[in-house]
Protein backbone atom coordinates (compact mmCIF):
# COMPACT_ATOMS: atom_id res chain seq x y z
CA UNK A 1 0.00 0.00 0.00
CA UNK A 2 1.43 3.40 -0.95
CA UNK A 3 2.22 5.94 1.86
CA UNK A 4 -0.37 8.43 0.36
CA UNK A 5 -3.11 5.86 1.05
CA UNK A 6 -1.76 5.38 4.11
CA UNK A 7 -1.79 8.82 5.42
CA UNK A 8 -5.31 9.20 4.06
CA UNK A 9 -6.54 6.51 6.42
CA UNK A 10 -5.06 7.74 9.73
CA UNK A 11 -6.25 11.37 8.75
CA UNK A 12 -10.28 9.75 8.45
CA UNK A 13 -9.70 7.41 11.21
CA UNK A 14 -8.92 10.33 14.00
CA UNK A 15 -11.63 12.27 12.08
CA UNK A 16 -13.91 9.96 13.16
CA UNK A 17 -12.55 9.33 16.58
CA UNK A 18 -12.76 13.14 16.89
CA UNK A 19 -16.06 13.49 16.03
CA UNK A 20 -17.79 10.47 18.30
CA UNK A 21 -16.03 12.44 21.19
CA UNK A 22 -17.51 15.74 20.36
CA UNK A 23 -21.04 13.91 19.74
CA UNK A 24 -20.80 12.08 23.13
CA UNK A 25 -19.95 15.43 24.83
CA UNK A 26 -22.72 16.96 23.68
CA UNK A 27 -24.69 14.43 24.41
CA UNK A 28 -24.10 13.96 28.13
CA UNK A 29 -25.14 16.91 30.45
CA UNK A 30 -22.15 18.31 32.53
CA UNK A 31 -21.96 17.99 36.30
CA UNK A 32 -22.13 21.96 36.50
CA UNK A 33 -24.73 23.08 34.94
CA UNK A 34 -27.12 20.59 37.38
CA UNK A 35 -25.38 21.91 40.32
CA UNK A 36 -26.39 25.31 39.55
CA UNK A 37 -29.65 24.10 39.15
CA UNK A 38 -30.09 22.82 41.98
CA UNK A 39 -28.45 25.42 43.49
CA UNK A 40 -31.31 27.92 42.30
CA UNK A 41 -33.85 25.55 43.18
CA UNK A 42 -32.76 25.39 47.00
CA UNK A 43 -32.11 29.04 47.31
CA UNK A 44 -34.80 30.51 49.69
CA UNK A 45 -36.28 33.87 48.74
CA UNK A 46 -35.47 36.39 51.46
CA UNK A 47 -36.89 39.88 52.97
CA UNK A 48 -35.72 42.48 55.19
CA UNK A 49 -37.15 42.38 58.36
CA UNK A 50 -36.30 45.64 61.25
CA UNK A 51 -35.80 44.26 64.19
CA UNK A 52 -33.88 45.29 67.42
CA UNK A 53 -30.07 46.08 67.06
CA UNK A 54 -29.87 46.08 70.87
CA UNK A 55 -31.80 44.78 73.90
CA UNK A 56 -34.68 47.63 74.25
CA UNK A 57 -36.66 48.34 77.76
CA UNK A 58 -39.87 50.31 77.86
CA UNK A 59 -39.48 53.57 77.57
CA UNK A 60 -36.72 53.86 76.04
CA UNK A 61 -37.11 56.24 72.88
CA UNK A 62 -36.24 54.86 69.59
CA UNK A 63 -32.45 56.21 67.16
CA UNK A 64 -31.53 55.08 64.39
CA UNK A 65 -28.82 53.32 66.35
CA UNK A 66 -31.56 50.90 68.12
CA UNK A 67 -32.90 49.28 64.69
CA UNK A 68 -31.45 47.33 62.14
CA UNK A 69 -32.88 45.29 58.87
CA UNK A 70 -32.19 41.47 58.91
CA UNK A 71 -32.47 38.75 56.27
CA UNK A 72 -36.01 36.78 56.89
CA UNK A 73 -37.19 33.82 54.80
CA UNK A 74 -40.03 35.01 53.14
CA UNK A 75 -42.57 32.05 53.95
CA UNK A 76 -41.36 32.82 57.68
CA UNK A 77 -42.57 36.37 57.39
CA UNK A 78 -45.47 36.49 60.09
CA UNK A 79 -47.77 39.91 59.11
CA UNK A 80 -47.05 41.70 61.41
CA UNK A 81 -43.36 42.04 61.07
CA UNK A 82 -41.80 45.04 59.60
CA UNK A 83 -40.29 44.63 56.11
CA UNK A 84 -38.51 47.56 53.42
CA UNK A 85 -41.08 46.67 50.73
CA UNK A 86 -38.03 45.51 48.24
CA UNK A 87 -39.00 41.76 48.06
CA UNK A 88 -41.82 41.23 45.62
CA UNK A 89 -44.60 38.86 46.28
CA UNK A 90 -43.83 34.75 45.51
CA UNK A 91 -45.41 33.71 42.31
CA UNK A 92 -48.49 31.46 43.78
CA UNK A 93 -47.54 27.63 42.83
CA UNK A 94 -48.98 25.99 39.44
CA UNK A 95 -48.50 22.88 37.27
CA UNK A 96 -48.61 19.50 39.71
CA UNK A 97 -50.50 21.59 42.35
CA UNK A 98 -53.32 23.27 40.20
CA UNK A 99 -53.22 19.44 38.36
CA UNK A 100 -53.99 17.73 41.75
CA UNK A 101 -56.69 20.15 42.60
CA UNK A 102 -58.60 20.11 39.37
CA UNK A 103 -58.47 16.25 39.54
CA UNK A 104 -59.66 15.64 42.79
CA UNK A 105 -62.48 17.41 43.69
CA UNK A 106 -61.84 17.87 47.58
CA UNK A 107 -59.25 19.83 47.19
CA UNK A 108 -61.09 23.14 45.67
CA UNK A 109 -62.58 23.30 49.83
CA UNK A 110 -59.14 22.14 50.85
CA UNK A 111 -56.14 23.48 49.67
CA UNK A 112 -52.95 21.70 49.25
CA UNK A 113 -49.99 22.00 51.89
CA UNK A 114 -48.49 23.92 49.24
CA UNK A 115 -51.24 26.38 48.12
CA UNK A 116 -52.08 26.92 51.65
CA UNK A 117 -48.56 27.73 52.33
CA UNK A 118 -48.11 29.72 49.49
CA UNK A 119 -51.38 31.69 50.50
CA UNK A 120 -49.86 32.52 54.05
CA UNK A 121 -46.63 33.63 52.62
CA UNK A 122 -49.22 35.76 50.43
CA UNK A 123 -51.21 37.27 53.07
CA UNK A 124 -48.04 38.25 54.84
CA UNK A 125 -46.43 39.97 52.24
CA UNK A 126 -49.82 41.73 51.12
CA UNK A 127 -50.37 42.99 54.99
CA UNK A 128 -46.44 43.79 55.26
CA UNK A 129 -46.35 45.89 51.60
CA UNK A 130 -49.55 47.72 53.13
CA UNK A 131 -47.84 48.63 56.63
CA UNK A 132 -44.59 49.40 55.61
CA UNK A 133 -43.18 50.57 52.64
CA UNK A 134 -39.93 51.48 51.24
CA UNK A 135 -38.16 54.12 54.26
CA UNK A 136 -40.06 52.58 57.01
CA UNK A 137 -37.30 52.39 59.54
CA UNK A 138 -37.32 56.12 59.74
CA UNK A 139 -41.08 56.09 60.21
CA UNK A 140 -40.36 54.03 63.61
CA UNK A 141 -37.50 56.71 64.71
CA UNK A 142 -38.74 58.38 67.76
CA UNK A 143 -41.41 56.04 68.86
CA UNK A 144 -41.54 54.13 72.46
CA UNK A 145 -40.91 51.07 73.74
CA UNK A 146 -43.59 49.97 75.41
CA UNK A 147 -42.89 46.24 75.88
CA UNK A 148 -39.17 44.52 76.10
CA UNK A 149 -37.44 43.81 73.07
CA UNK A 150 -34.56 41.70 72.61
CA UNK A 151 -31.91 42.65 70.49
CA UNK A 152 -32.64 40.89 66.64
CA UNK A 153 -36.58 40.86 67.71
CA UNK A 154 -38.26 41.57 64.78
CA UNK A 155 -40.09 45.06 65.72
CA UNK A 156 -43.92 45.16 65.89
CA UNK A 157 -46.55 47.09 66.59
CA UNK A 158 -47.76 46.18 69.83
CA UNK A 159 -44.53 46.64 71.31
CA UNK A 160 -44.02 50.05 70.55
CA UNK A 161 -45.93 53.04 70.45
CA UNK A 162 -45.66 55.80 67.19
CA UNK A 163 -46.45 59.40 68.02
CA UNK A 164 -50.65 59.80 67.20
CA UNK A 165 -50.86 56.22 68.49
CA UNK A 166 -53.21 55.69 71.38
CA UNK A 167 -51.10 55.92 74.99
CA UNK A 168 -47.91 57.44 73.26
CA UNK A 169 -47.55 60.09 75.73
CA UNK A 170 -48.26 57.93 78.77
CA UNK A 171 -45.32 55.41 77.36
CA UNK A 172 -43.18 58.52 76.91
CA UNK A 173 -43.17 59.73 80.48
CA UNK A 174 -40.83 58.46 82.88
CA UNK A 175 -41.39 57.22 85.70
CA UNK A 176 -42.63 59.73 88.43
CA UNK A 177 -43.29 62.40 86.12
CA UNK A 178 -46.38 63.95 84.88
CA UNK A 179 -47.93 65.66 81.84
CA UNK A 180 -49.42 69.26 82.34
CA UNK A 181 -50.58 71.66 79.56
CA UNK A 182 -50.88 75.29 80.11
CA UNK A 183 -52.05 78.08 77.57
CA UNK A 184 -49.88 79.71 75.54
CA UNK A 185 -49.59 82.54 73.00
CA UNK A 186 -46.88 84.28 70.55
CA UNK A 187 -45.87 86.28 72.59
CA UNK A 188 -45.98 84.00 76.09
CA UNK A 189 -44.07 81.47 74.50
CA UNK A 190 -40.95 82.88 72.81
CA UNK A 191 -42.67 84.07 69.77
CA UNK A 192 -43.19 80.80 69.17
CA UNK A 193 -39.53 79.53 68.98
CA UNK A 194 -39.97 76.89 71.39
CA UNK A 195 -40.40 73.45 70.11
CA UNK A 196 -41.16 69.67 71.61
CA UNK A 197 -37.85 68.86 73.31
CA UNK A 198 -36.57 72.28 74.91
CA UNK A 199 -36.00 73.45 77.96
CA UNK A 200 -37.77 76.51 79.57
CA UNK A 201 -38.50 78.23 82.50
CA UNK A 202 -41.94 79.35 83.59
CA UNK A 203 -42.75 82.91 84.69
CA UNK A 204 -46.04 84.04 86.73
CA UNK A 205 -47.00 87.54 86.73
CA UNK A 206 -49.99 88.52 89.07
CA UNK A 207 -51.50 91.77 90.53
CA UNK A 208 -50.60 92.47 93.90
CA UNK A 209 -52.43 94.64 96.36
CA UNK A 210 -51.96 97.91 97.09
CA UNK A 211 -52.53 99.62 100.01
CA UNK A 212 -52.62 103.04 98.89
CA UNK A 213 -56.32 103.62 97.07
CA UNK A 214 -55.11 106.27 95.11
CA UNK A 215 -52.51 104.22 93.51
CA UNK A 216 -53.06 102.22 90.64
CA UNK A 217 -52.67 98.43 89.93
CA UNK A 218 -49.37 96.90 90.56
CA UNK A 219 -47.51 93.67 89.16
CA UNK A 220 -44.92 91.45 89.89
CA UNK A 221 -43.13 88.98 87.81
CA UNK A 222 -41.41 86.00 89.55
CA UNK A 223 -39.51 82.62 88.28
CA UNK A 224 -41.17 79.99 89.70
CA UNK A 225 -40.62 76.51 87.39
CA UNK A 226 -36.79 76.14 85.65
CA UNK A 227 -35.73 74.09 82.79
CA UNK A 228 -38.50 72.26 82.54
CA UNK A 229 -38.86 69.77 79.51
CA UNK A 230 -41.32 70.62 76.28
CA UNK A 231 -43.18 67.42 76.26
CA UNK A 232 -45.36 68.87 72.94
CA UNK A 233 -46.78 71.74 71.55
CA UNK A 234 -50.35 71.42 70.73
CA UNK A 235 -50.78 67.62 70.20
CA UNK A 236 -47.14 67.45 68.19
CA UNK A 237 -44.65 66.00 70.13
CA UNK A 238 -41.88 66.31 67.42
CA UNK A 239 -41.58 69.01 65.36
CA UNK A 240 -40.54 68.84 61.67
CA UNK A 241 -36.41 68.41 60.28
CA UNK A 242 -36.96 72.20 58.52
CA UNK A 243 -39.69 73.54 61.15
CA UNK A 244 -38.44 76.44 63.02
CA UNK A 245 -41.44 77.68 65.14
CA UNK A 246 -44.47 76.47 66.14
CA UNK A 247 -47.20 78.66 67.20
CA UNK A 248 -49.62 76.65 69.58
CA UNK A 249 -52.26 77.10 72.05
CA UNK A 250 -51.09 74.91 74.68
CA UNK A 251 -47.21 73.66 75.66
CA UNK A 252 -47.23 70.76 77.85
CA UNK A 253 -44.36 69.93 80.25
CA UNK A 254 -42.72 67.12 82.04
CA UNK A 255 -43.34 68.17 85.97
CA UNK A 256 -43.45 66.10 89.01
CA UNK A 257 -46.27 65.22 90.99
CA UNK A 258 -45.65 68.30 93.51
CA UNK A 259 -44.83 70.50 90.94
CA UNK A 260 -47.98 69.84 89.06
CA UNK A 261 -49.51 71.03 91.88
CA UNK A 262 -47.77 74.43 92.07
CA UNK A 263 -48.10 74.77 88.46
CA UNK A 264 -51.98 74.49 89.26
CA UNK A 265 -51.77 77.13 91.95
CA UNK A 266 -49.88 79.63 89.95
CA UNK A 267 -52.07 79.03 86.69
CA UNK A 268 -55.04 80.45 88.63
CA UNK A 269 -53.28 82.94 90.75
CA UNK A 270 -51.40 84.75 87.40
CA UNK A 271 -50.94 84.87 84.00
CA UNK A 272 -47.79 82.06 82.66
CA UNK A 273 -45.15 82.98 79.90
CA UNK A 274 -42.67 80.60 78.72
CA UNK A 275 -38.81 81.95 78.95
CA UNK A 276 -36.71 79.24 76.26
CA UNK A 277 -32.94 77.94 77.54
CA UNK A 278 -29.98 77.53 75.69
CA UNK A 279 -28.85 74.32 74.95
CA UNK A 280 -25.71 75.20 76.75
CA UNK A 281 -27.73 75.85 80.11
CA UNK A 282 -30.27 72.68 80.45
CA UNK A 283 -27.63 70.94 82.67
CA UNK A 284 -28.95 72.23 85.85
CA UNK A 285 -31.82 70.87 88.23
CA UNK A 286 -35.39 71.37 86.97
CA UNK A 287 -38.76 71.89 89.16
CA UNK A 288 -40.19 74.62 90.95
CA UNK A 289 -37.91 77.46 92.48
CA UNK A 290 -38.33 77.05 96.73
CA UNK A 291 -40.66 79.47 98.11
CA UNK A 292 -42.08 81.11 94.83
CA UNK A 293 -45.69 79.59 94.98
CA UNK A 294 -46.55 77.90 98.33
CA UNK A 295 -49.49 75.03 98.63
CA UNK A 296 -51.65 76.90 100.79
CA UNK A 297 -53.01 79.43 98.37
CA UNK A 298 -51.02 82.20 99.29
CA UNK A 299 -47.61 83.67 97.79
CA UNK A 300 -45.13 83.47 99.86
CA UNK A 301 -43.13 86.65 100.73
CA UNK A 302 -42.64 89.68 103.44
CA UNK A 303 -43.86 92.50 103.88
CA UNK A 304 -41.32 96.43 104.07
CA UNK A 305 -42.38 99.56 104.86
CA UNK A 306 -41.96 101.91 102.20
CA UNK A 307 -41.62 105.83 103.01
CA UNK A 308 -42.61 108.32 100.47
CA UNK A 309 -41.85 111.88 100.90
CA UNK A 310 -41.98 112.01 104.31
CA UNK A 311 -45.20 110.60 104.93
CA UNK A 312 -46.64 107.77 106.46
CA UNK A 313 -44.96 104.33 106.30
CA UNK A 314 -47.13 102.03 103.84
CA UNK A 315 -46.73 97.93 104.05
CA UNK A 316 -45.84 96.61 100.45
CA UNK A 317 -46.01 92.63 100.09
CA UNK A 318 -42.74 91.51 98.06
CA UNK A 319 -42.63 88.42 96.22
Amino acid sequence: MKPAKIAVICIAALAAVGLALVVRAMGSPGREPAASVAAAVEARPMAKVLVAARDLEPGRRLADADLSWKDWPVEELNPLFITDGSTPLPAKPEGAAAENAAVDGTAKDKPTRDEARAQAVDRAMKAAAELNGPGAKADYIGAVVREPILAGEPIVARKIVRAGDSGYMAAYLEPGTRAMAIRVTVETAAGGFILPGDRVDVLMTREIKNNDSGAGPRFTTATIMRNMKVLAIDQSTRAAEDEQAVVGATATLAVSERDAELLALARSEGDLSLVLRSYADTAGPSGHVPGAVRRGGERQGSVVKVYRGGGAPQDVATP
